[in-house]
């Protein structure tokens, strides 16, 4: 029996709101309840208080989640919300995630305030973006363009992009969808010529490891599939040690029992890469993605790690 609203926290960007929104929807229609047996809490956190540098130098991943989980484990909430893509590989002893909601669209959209393509930026064009991931493939691709930090929400992002701060610049599409901005991208670039970051695109749901009412509303709604993917692309993220310091790309694709992954490090100035692919069974997807960051971190070499930090 439900009997006191379950507490949603989030972060209180729009797109944060967006998926904390759309987490409630879904418990709404998959337990039959009303909205009011959901409370939505907003929390700041330091990742969005820190505009003045980028967030490798402040402290990484953790900076969107530290405060929410802190709430989590005072009790003042009982699952968060979070972009999975945000998510350190460990999480505060006494939480889990619990559950991915359905992955949306795992592409990087373009988004030119002249050029429609990111081939068609001109020479010296300037790209602005707050990912490392993006900014070392871009430089990797085009190294004639100028890429600059960018940081902001969406919306501010755009903003600056129309008042010409930049000439371009890359957001990941599933958040435009979930903004309701999808129109906004110039072009698409295909996951194959520019690898997503790992857990791009899936919503997760973090909660207390002991609060057994919570697992049970949240079963209903944990998708098998964005689960396998993910768990493959963030023991990838945990061999690597990786964090908003380090270049990482990753995509796992699930087929029925079997998956296909495919993972990427890069130097920040793009100058240097390397791919590492992997596939099995789904029963296997951490071990394939463990194998898959050993492998890369092999073939690299431990000079390439020591420069990267």
């Amino acid at each position: 029996m439900q009997t006191r609203p379950l507490r949603i926290g989030t972060r209180g960007s729009a797109l944060a709101l967006a998926q904390a929104h759309e987490t409630r929807a879904r418990l709404m229609a998959a337990l039959g309840l009303p909205e009011d047996a959901f409370e939505i809490e907003v929390i700041s956190t330091s990742g969005d208080r820190i505009q003045d540098r980028p967030l490798s130098e402040a402290g990484g991943k953790g900076l969107f989640t530290k405060e929410i989980e802190e709430t989590m484990l005072d009790g003042r909430i009982d699952i968060a919300v979070h972009s999975s893509k945000d998510m350190p590989t460990i999480l505060p002893r006494g939480l889990r995630l619990a559950a991915f909601l359905e992955r949306e669209d795992v592409r990087d959209a373009f988004i030119g305030r002249e050029a429609t393509s990111f081939a068609d930026l001109p020479h010296g064009a300037t790209v602005g973006s707050s990912s490392l991931r993006r900014q070392a493939q871009i430089r990797r691709q085009r190294p004639d363009l100028k890429v600059v930090m960018y940081r902001g929400n969406v919306q501010t992002r755009l903003r600056k992009l129309a008042e010409g701060v930049v000439d371009a610049t890359l957001l990941a599409q599933a958040g435009l969808k979930r903004l309701g901005l999808e129109h906004v991208a110039t072009s698409i670039l295909p996951e194959t010529d520019f690898l997503p970051a790992p857990g791009q695109g899936a919503i997760c749901i973090e909660c207390r490891e002991d609060d057994d009412r919570v697992e049970a509303m949240l079963a209903p709604i944990a998708h098998r599939d964005t689960g396998i993917a993910l768990a493959c692309e963030r023991a990838f993220l945990a061999a690597l040690d990786g964090s908003c310091r380090t270049p990482i790309a990753g995509h796992a694709v699930v087929d029925g029992d079997g998956l296909r992954f495919t993972g990427m490090i890069l130097r920040p100035d793009g100058s240097e890469a390397h791919e590492v692919t992997g596939e099995g069974a789904t029963a296997d997807a951490e071990a394939i993605g463990r194998d898959a960051g050993a492998r890369v971190r092999a073939t690299a070499g431990a000079k390439f790690f020591e420069d990267w930090s």
